[in-house]
C-alpha cells in the first residue's frame, strides 16, 4: 500500500506545499495549446477551491505547481448558499451554478436540511484541500487532452508528488525561484521572463494574480519578521528578479560587484554544470544561492517537508508515527548548504541517500 501523503499538521493555519507531476513515459506532448488549456484550469480551480498559486512553471512533459492552502474555515464561518453558488458561477459557469442554487433551494423549501447540508459538504469538502485541487486539476485536463488528441487512458504516470514548505522563512522564497528557474536549468531560455507558462513571466507581463502573488512573496521576511506591505509592484518585480540571478539587493553590495569589473561580468553569466557543482560540493565548498537554484535539487521534490529547523521537528513531532522508533531527530541539513549561516540554511525530513544535485 502507498503511504498517505504527509499534509500539514493541524496546528497550522495554512500550509504551502510544491507539487509535480509528470507526463506518462515522460513524453514531450504538452504544446503552446495544451499549456494555455492547464494555466486557464489551474487558475480556474484556484479561485473555487479557495487556494493561492505562489509560482508554477508548465514544461513539455511536467509542470510544478506551489500553492498555499488555508485551512478550512470552522463552520460557522463556512461561505452560505449564496455565497457558494456565486464562487460557482463565477468559476465554472451558470449552468453548474444555476443547477446547483435550484437544487438547494429545493431542498430547503421541502425541509429537506439535512440533504442541503449534505450537498454543501459535498462541495466544501474539496475547497482547501490540495489533494482535491490537483484530482481535478489532473483529471479534467486529461479529459480535454483525450478529446483533443483522441486518445484514452490516463496521461499522468502516477500520483502527484508534494513537499511540504515553511511559509515564513526562506524556504518559501527559495522553492518558489527553484520553480521559476526551470526552463532556465533545461536551457530553453536564459532568461525566466522569456517563457511564458511561468508565473514570472505571467507578472512581467502584467498578469493581476501572478502579479498579487509575486508582491506578497518578495514582501515576505525570510528570518520571520514582519511583510513589508509598503512594496509596489514595479519594485517587487525587481527585487524578484535580483533574486533570480543572485544579484545582490543591497546598494552598496552592488558597488563591490560592479567594482569587480569584466571578472564578476564574467562569471555571473556562466551556469555552473553539474560536474562543476559536484566537485565544488566535493571539496567542502558551497555554491552560492543562484548557482544552487540552477542545479535540479532533488530535495524539492522528494525532501517531504523543507524549512527551519524547527519547523520541520514541529512537522516530525506531529508526524511521529510515521518514522521508526529508532529515528530521534527530524530535520536534516540540506547536503551543499551545510557552510551557510545557520539562520540561513534549509532543513528537510528526507535525506537523500546520494546525488542530491543532479
Amino acid at each position: 500500500m502507498r503511504r498517505p501523503r504527509m499534509l500539514a499538521p493541524e496546528s497550522m493555519d495554512r500550509a504551502f506545499y510544491h507539487c509535480v507531476s509528470r507526463v506518462v513515459n515522460r513524453e514531450f506532448v504538452l504544446g503552446p495549446a495544451e499549456k494555455e488549456h492547464f494555466l486557464k484550469l489551474m487558475r480556474c480551480y484556484e479561485r473555487l477551491y479557495g487556494l493561492r498559486i505562489i509560482a508554477y512553471c508548465l514544461m513539455s512533459n511536467h509542470f510544478h505547481i506551489l500553492v498555499e492552502v488555508p485551512k478550512r474555515p470552522a463552520d460557522e464561518d463556512l461561505p452560505d448558499d449564496v455565497e457558494l453558488v456565486a464562487r460557482v458561477r463565477s468559476t465554472l459557469g451558470d449552468k453548474q451554478a444555476g443547477d446547483l442554487e435550484w437544487e438547494l433551494r429545493h431542498l430547503r423549501e421541502t425541509g429537506s436540511e439535512e440533504w442541503a447540508e449534505a450537498l454543501r459538504e459535498k462541495w466544501f469538502s474539496r475547497m482547501w484541500n490540495v489533494s482535491q485541487f490537483m484530482k481535478v486539476l489532473k483529471q479534467r485536463f486529461t479529459q480535454w487532452f483525450n478529446r483533443r488528441h483522441q486518445r484514452r487512458g490516463t496521461l499522468w504516470e502516477d500520483r502527484f508528488r508534494s513537499v511540504l514548505v515553511q511559509g515564513e522563512c526562506r524556504a518559501l522564497q527559495t522553492m518558489a525561484a527553484y520553480i521559476d528557474l526551470n526552463p532556465v536549468r533545461a536551457k530553453i531560455c536564459d532568461d525566466p521572463k522569456d517563457y511564458r507558462w511561468c508565473g514570472y513571466a505571467e507578472a512581467v507581463a502584467g498578469g493581476h494574480v501572478a502579479r498579487e502573488a509575486l508582491k506578497w512573496l518578495v514582501s515576505l521576511d525570510p528570518h520571520g519578521g514582519p511583510r513589508n506591505e509598503s512594496l509596489g509592484v514595479e519594485e517587487a518585480l525587481a527585487c524578484w528578479r535580483c533574486e533570480l540571478f543572485g544579484v545582490p539587493l543591497a546598494n552598496h553590495r552592488r558597488h563591490v560587484e560592479r567594482a569587480r569589473g569584466e571578472e564578476a561580468a564574467t562569471l555571473s553569466k556562466k551556469r555552473i554544470s553539474r560536474q562543476k557543482a559536484l566537485e565544488v560540493l566535493a571539496d567542502g565548498g558551497r555554491l552560492s544561492q543562484a548557482e544552487y537554484l540552477r542545479c535540479r535539487v532533488r530535495y524539492f521534490t522528494d525532501g517531504a517537508a523543507i524549512g527551519s529547523r524547527d519547523y520541520v521537528e514541529q512537522v516530525f513531532r506531529e508526524r511521529r508515527e510515521w518514522f521508526s522508533e529508532k529515528r530521534r531527530k527530524g530535520a536534516r541539513s540540506l547536503r551543499g548548504l551545510e557552510l551557510r549561516k545557520k539562520p540561513e540554511r534549509l532543513y528537510a525530513m528526507r535525506n537523500l541517500q546520494k546525488d542530491p544535485v543532479g
